[in-house]
C-alpha cells in the first residue's frame, strides 16, 4: 500500500522517542527533522511540509509537552493531529439532491488516471447507498472508452447512456440529462474525455458542458502514483474548470503517497474517495483520521470492520468462529476462509489495517500466499472428505498421494499444512477480533 516506506520511517522515529522517556528540546527537534525528511521522500510538496513542520514544532516544543509525563507519546499525538488537519479534518460526502431531483456529477482528469473505471466504481457505490445512477459516455475520442464504460456499467448493474463517437460531448451530456429526468434516475455521472496532458481544448470542452447543463459537482480523478504531478493537475483543473472534490486512484500501488498529503492543502478541495485496487468494489470513502492512523502505523480497524461487514458472509463467519472454539476447523473451512479473505482484498490489505501489524505485512503475507491460491485449492480438493475434516491424520503416505493428485511436490503439501496450523494459531491469539471477550463494535471476525 501507499505510504509503506513513510510508515516504516515514522515508526522508527517514534520508537526512538519512546525509548528516551524524558525529552529535551534538542531530542524533539532532531526527531522532527527526521519526520520532515521522511515526508519529503514520500513526495509531499515542499511548501506543505514546511507549513506542517512549523505547526508541529510550535506545539511539540511547548512547555505542556516537554514537562509532561510522557512527552514521546505527546509528540506522536501532535503529529497525528496535524496530519489529520492537513488532509481535511472531516470526511466530505458528495453533495446529492434529495428525492427524484437529478444530481449531475462530471468526472474529469488526465488519461491513464483510471477515470472511466473510477466512474463505474462511484456509480456502484452510490447505487449501494440507495441511489439510481445513470452513466453517460461523453469520451468520444479514446478508442474503446464507450465500450469500457458499458462493460463496467453492466458489471455494476448500472445503465449506461451512449450515442456513439459521432456526436459532441456537449450534445451527449444534454441528451443524457433529459433521459435521466424522463426515466427517473436521480444521479447522472458524466465520463468526460481525458488527455495525455492539460490543454485548452479539453478545458474548453468541459466548460461548454457546464454551460449546457447544470453540473452540481465536478470531481477530479488523479493518479496517486504521479506524486507532485497529481497535485499540480488538481491545482490547474481547479483554476481553469473548477472542481469540488478529488478521487485518488492507485493508492494500493507502490507509491510514495505524497499526493494524499498535499492535495487538500494546495488545491483547497477535499479528497472524497481513494481507489484501493482494480476490482469495481475497490473504492473507499476517504477518512482523514483513518488515513493518518494508517500512515503512523496505528492501523485502521474501523475501515477493516466496514470492509468485513460488506464482504463477509455473516452466517459462515459465525459457523467458522464456532469451529475455532471447538477446535473442529478443517481444510474445507480453510479454503472458504481464503475465498472470503480474497473478497476483502487479500491478506496484505487486511493486515495493513491492524494496529502494530501494518509495517510487518510483507513478512505475514507469506502465511496465505495469494498468488498460489489455485495450487492450495488443488491440494485441498485432492484430499478425501475425512482428511479435510481431520487434518491430524495426514501422515507421509497420505501427503504423497495428495501431492500426486494435485500435481505438486510433497514439500508444497507440507508447507500448506504448516500455514494452516499457523493460521489456526494466529486466530486463537485474536479473541477480540473473533467477537469473544474484549470484542469491539460489530464483533468482527477475521476469516483466516
Amino acid at each position: 500500500m501507499a505510504f509503506e516506506s513513510l510508515t516504516d520511517k515514522l515508526q522508527n522515529v517514534f520508537k526512538n522517542l519512546r525509548k528516551k522517556g524524558r525529552l529535551t528540546e534538542a531530542d524533539v527537534k532532531a526527531a522532527l527533522k527526521e519526520v520532515k525528511m521522511a515526508l519529503l521522500e514520500a513526495d509531499v510538496s515542499f511548501k506543505v511540509v514546511k507549513q506542517f513542520m512549523k505547526a508541529v514544532q510550535e506545539r511539540a516544543v511547548g512547555q505542556d509537552v516537554m514537562s509532561g509525563l510522557n512527552p514521546g507519546q505527546m509528540v506522536i499525538k501532535i503529529v497525528n493531529e496535524e496530519l489529520v488537519k492537513l488532509m481535511g479534518s472531516e470526511t466530505t460526502e458528495i453533495a446529492l439532491k434529495s428525492g427524484n431531483e437529478v444530481t449531475v456529477l462530471m468526472m474529469v482528469g488526465l488519461q491513464g488516471a483510471g477515470k472511466t473505471t473510477t466512474t463505474a466504481k462511484l456509480a456502484g457505490k452510490l447505487k449501494s447507498k440507495g441511489k439510481k445512477p445513470l452513466l453517460a459516455a461523453c469520451d468520444v475520442y479514446r478508442p474503446a472508452a464507450i465500450k469500457q464504460l458499458q462493460v463496467n456499467g453492466e458489471k455494476q448493474g448500472v445503465e449506461v447512456f451512449a450515442m456513439g463517437d459521432k456526436n459532441s460531448p456537449v450534445d451527449i451530456a444534454k441528451a443524457a440529462y433529459e433521459h435521466a429526468k424522463k426515466e427517473k434516475f436521480n444521479v447522472l455521472i458524466l465520463d468526460t474525455a481525458g488527455r495525455l496532458h492539460i490543454d485548452e481544448d479539453m478545458m474548453a470542452e468541459l466548460a461548454n458542458i457546464k454551460e449546457a447543463i447544470t453540473v452540481d459537482q465536478t470531481i477530479l480523478v488523479v493518479d496517486a502514483m504521479t506524486g507532485q504531478d497529481a497535485v499540480n493537475v488538481a491545482d490547474t483543473f481547479g483554476q481553469k474548470v473548477g472542481i469540488d472534490g478529488v478521487i485518488l486512484t492507485k493508492m494500493d500501488g507502490d507509491t510514495r503517497g505524497g499526493a494524499a498529503l498535499s492535495i487538500k492543502a494546495i488545491s483547497g478541495k477535499p479528497i472524497l474517495y481513494v481507489g484501493m485496487g482494480e476490482k469495481l468494489s475497490d473504492l473507499e470513502q476517504f477518512y482523514p483520521e483513518r488515513m493518518a492512523s494508517r500512515i503512523l502505523g496505528m492501523g485502521d480497524v474501523m475501515s477493516l470492520i466496514e470492509k468485513a461487514q460488506a464482504n463477509l458472509d455473516e452466517e459462515k463467519a459465525k459457523e467458522m468462529e464456532q469451529k475455532f472454539r471447538k477446535n473442529t476447523f478443517g481444510f474445507d473451512d480453510y479454503l472458504e476462509s481464503m475465498n472470503q479473505m480474497k473478497n476483502m482484498g487479500g491478506l496484505s490489505s487486511v493486515l495493513s489495517m491492524l494496529p502494530g501489524i501494518g509495517s510487518q505485512v510483507k513478512d505475514l503475507d507469506s502465511m496465505v500466499d495469494e498468488k498460489d491460491m489455485a495450487r492450495k485449492e488443488a491440494i485441498i480438493l485432492s484430499m478425501t472428505p475425512r482428511e479435510r475434516s481431520h487434518p491430524e491424520i495426514l501422515n507421509p503416505s497420505r501427503k504423497n498421494r495428495i501431492a500426486k493428485g494435485a500435481g505438486v511436490d510433497v514439500a508444497e503439501v507440507n508447507r500448506m499444512v504448516k500455514q494452516f496450523e499457523q493460521a489456526k494459531k494466529m486466530m486463537k491469539q485474536m479473541p477480540g477480533l473473533m467477537g469473544g471477550k474484549g470484542g469491539k463494535r460489530g464483533k468482527f471476525k477475521l476469516p483466516f
